[in-house]
C-alpha cells in the first residue's frame, strides 16, 4: 500500500531531527488555530461537515480508529484489539480497559452502537453518515425502516461485531471526529452539548464563539502519560492574515499557510525553519447542480474545464502551493493515473462545445463561494473574464466559511467552489459520485451515471485488490469524462510552527488535524507554565 503523507524530504527530515532533538515535556498551553472560518459550527462533532470542527473534535473525543500519519495508515484508537473474519467483511473488536469518558464512566460497546445508529438519523443528515452507511443495514436506518443497525451486534460490554456491504478497511472511514463515539446515556439528556464530554486526550472546559475553545489534560487517558500539555486553546482564524499577525507576535504555536504567507515565509532566513508540507487528500472544485439547465448536459461542464486558465490561476494566486487536478483521486491516491492529463486551457473548444450545447451565446449562472483566498473568491473573480471570453457570465454570492456547508448540503446553489476530502481511501472517495449517495453525504452535485454506478459497485464486490483498483481507475478517468465539476487542483499544505512546539505529525489526510496528545512545548514557549 502506497503511503498517504508525500512530505518534502529536506522538509521533514529537518522536522524529524528536530522532534528527537529533546525529550517530551509535561505542562504548558499548547495554542493551536483553527484556519478555515471565524467560528465553529456546532459543539457535537456529529453535526458539523467542516474541517473546522474536526479541528476541536481530535481533542474531545476518541474515535474506533486513529490516523497514523507517519506511516499513513488507520490504526485502532479506542479499541485493543479487531479479528477479521475470512471474508474479510466482518470485524470484532474488544474495546480498551481503561477507556473512561471525561466523567469518569467506562466507554462500553452499548456506547459505539448507539453513537453509529445516532449518526444514521435520516432527518439529521449527518455528515458522518456516508461513513457509517458502509456497516450492513445502516442505510435502512437512514430511511426509517429500522430503528437498529443490524451489522452492529453487541457480544458483551467490552466487545461488539461489525458487519460491513463490501470488504474493506473500516479504519479508512471511521477515523474521524464525525463518528466520534459519544457516551450513549449521558449525550441524550438536555444540555450535553453546552459542555460536552468524550473519550478524548482533553476535557472541554469552555467555548466562547467567534474567539476560543478551551481544554485541559484528561488525566484518566488511555494512553498512559499523555496528553503532555495541561491545556489547549483552540482559536479560530479565518484570515490568514490574522493568522500571519497572530503566528509573528508569538500568540499562537501553529499556523496553516495560505499563499501569500506561503511565498513570504519561505524567504524568511527564521520562519522557513518551522514550515511542515503535505500533499493533502483534498480536491479543490467548483461543483455544478444539474438542476440549473446548462449544467445538466455534459458539454457545458467539459466547456467550463476548458474555459478556465487554472495553471494560470495556481501559479499567480494559489503561488504553486497546489497541484494541478486531472480527475476527482489527488496524487497520493494508489489510483491516480499518472498519464492522464487535465483538461487543457482551450477558449475555442469551450465555445464549440456551447455551441453543440445549445448555447451559442452562453449563459449567467451564481457562484456560491466563500472568502478563503485558495478556493474562494479571490479565485471566483480570477476566472470571471476567462469565463466571459467564451460568453459566460459570473455572479458571485458570497457566504460565509462556516455556512457552505449548510447551502451545499441542502442544494441552495447553481454553483460552489469548494475544497473536498478525495481520499485516503480511494473507494469511499469515489462513492460520493455513486448515484445512491445523497447530497446530504457528499454527493454534493447529485451526479447520476449508470456505467460509473457500475463501476463502483463491481470495485466494491471484487476482492482481488489488483482488479479492484482496476475499476477505481477507470471510475476516475470516467469521473474526468463527465465534469461533474470543474477540476482545479489538489492542496499543497503548508503548517508554520513555532520553535518551541514538537510532535507535530506530516497528516496527509488534513495537517490541520494533529493528535494532540502527542504535541509538547518546550520552556521556550510564552504558555510554558
Amino acid at each position: 500500500m502506497k503511503k498517504l503523507a508525500f512530505t518534502t524530504a529536506l522538509t521533514f527530515a529537518a522536522f524529524t531531527l528536530q522532534a528527537q532533538a529533546q525529550e517530551p515535556r509535561r505542562g504548558g498551553t499548547i495554542r493551536f488555530t483553527a484556519p478555515y472560518g471565524a467560528s465553529f459550527v456546532s459543539n457535537d462533532s456529529h453535526v458539523s461537515n467542516q474541517i473546522q470542527d474536526e479541528i476541536y473534535g481530535y481533542a474531545l473525543h476518541g474515535m474506533l480508529y486513529k490516523w497514523d500519519a507517519k506511516n499513513g495508515k488507520p490504526v485502532l484508537d479506542i479499541a485493543e484489539s479487531v479479528q477479521v473474519s475470512a471474508d474479510g467483511k466482518t470485524y470484532t473488536y474488544k474495546l480498551r480497559d481503561n477507556a473512561l469518558f471525561h466523567n469518569g464512566r467506562k466507554l462500553t460497546s452499548d456506547d459505539v452502537i448507539w453513537s453509529y445508529t445516532r449518526i444514521m438519523d435520516g432527518a439529521k443528515n449527518y455528515p458522518g453518515a456516508r461513513y457509517v452507511a458502509r456497516i450492513v443495514g445502516a442505510t435502512e436506518v437512514q430511511k426509517g425502516q429500522a430503528k437498529e443497525i443490524s451489522g452492529l451486534k453487541k457480544i458483551d460490554d467490552s466487545s461488539f461485531s461489525m458487519t460491513l456491504t463490501d470488504k474493506a478497511d473500516p479504519g479508512y472511514f471511521l477515523f474521524q471526529a464525525q463518528t466520534a463515539i459519544l457516551p450513549a446515556k449521558e449525550a441524550q439528556q438536555p444540555g450535553f452539548f453546552d459542555k460536552p464530554i468524550g473519550l478524548g486526550p482533553f476535557k472541554f472546559v469552555e467555548h466562547v464563539p467567534g474567539s476560543r475553545m478551551a481544554f485541559e489534560r484528561w488525566d484518566k487517558y488511555y494512553l498512559a502519560g499523555k496528553p503532555y500539555a495541561d491545556k489547549l486553546v483552540i482559536s479560530p482564524m479565518g484570515e490568514a492574515a490574522a493568522r500571519d499577525v497572530a503566528f509573528r507576535n508569538k500568540e499562537v504555536d501553529v499556523s496553516i499557510l495560505g499563499s501569500t504567507q506561503y511565498v513570504a515565509y519561505k524567504a524568511d532566513p527564521n520562519l522557513s525553519k518551522g514550515i511542515l508540507e503535505v500533499a493533502e487528500v483534498f480536491t479543490r472544485n467548483m461543483g455544478m447542480n444539474p438542476t440549473f439547465k446548462p449544467f445538466s448536459d455534459k458539454r457545458v461542464r467539459q466547456a467550463i474545464n476548458h474555459a478556465i486558465d487554472s495553471d494560470l490561476i495556481i501559479k499567480r494566486l494559489v503561488r504553486d502551493k497546489a497541484y494541478r487536478a486531472v480527475s476527482w483521486l489527488p496524487l497520493s491516491s494508489p489510483a491516480f493515473d499518472k498519464d492522464a492529463k487535465p483538461y487543457a486551457f482551450d477558449p475555442d473548444k469551450a465555445k464549440k462545445l456551447l455551441v453543440e450545447a445549445g448555447y451559442p451565446d452562453g449563459f449567467e449562472f451564481e457562484w456560491t463561494a466563500t472568502p478563503n483566498e485558495s478556493w474562494g473568491v479571490p479565485i471566483v473573480e480570477a476566472t470571471i473574464p476567462m469565463l466571459a471570453k467564451v460568453g459566460i457570465k459570473v455572479k458571485v454570492k458570497p457566504v460565509e466559511t462556516s455556512a457552505l456547508g449548510g447551502v451545499v448540503v441542502g442544494g441552495d446553489f447553481q454553483a460552489y467552489i469548494w475544497s473536498n476530502t478525495s481520499g485516503p481511501d480511494t473507494l469511499t472517495a469515489l462513492k460520493c459520485f455513486h448515484s445512491s449517495t445523497p447530497r446530504s453525504s457528499c454527493n454534493y452535485t447529485t451526479f447520476k451515471n449508470a456505467a460509473y454506478d457500475k463501476l463502483i459497485d463491481d470495485a466494491s464486490n471484487e476482492a482481488d485488490a489488483a482488479k479492484q483498483l482496476d475499476l477505481l481507475k477507470k471510475a476516475n478517468a470516467l469521473l474526468q469524462e463527465e465534469a461533474p465539476v470543474w477540476f482545479f487542483n489538489y492542496n499543497k499544505a503548508v503548517l508554520a510552527y513555532q520553535p518551541w512546539l514538537h510532535g507535530l505529525q506530516p497528516n496527509s489526510t488534513e495537517l490541520a488535524l494533529q493528535r494532540y496528545e502527542e504535541l509538547w512545548v518546550d520552556t521556550t514557549s510564552p504558555a510554558a507554565k
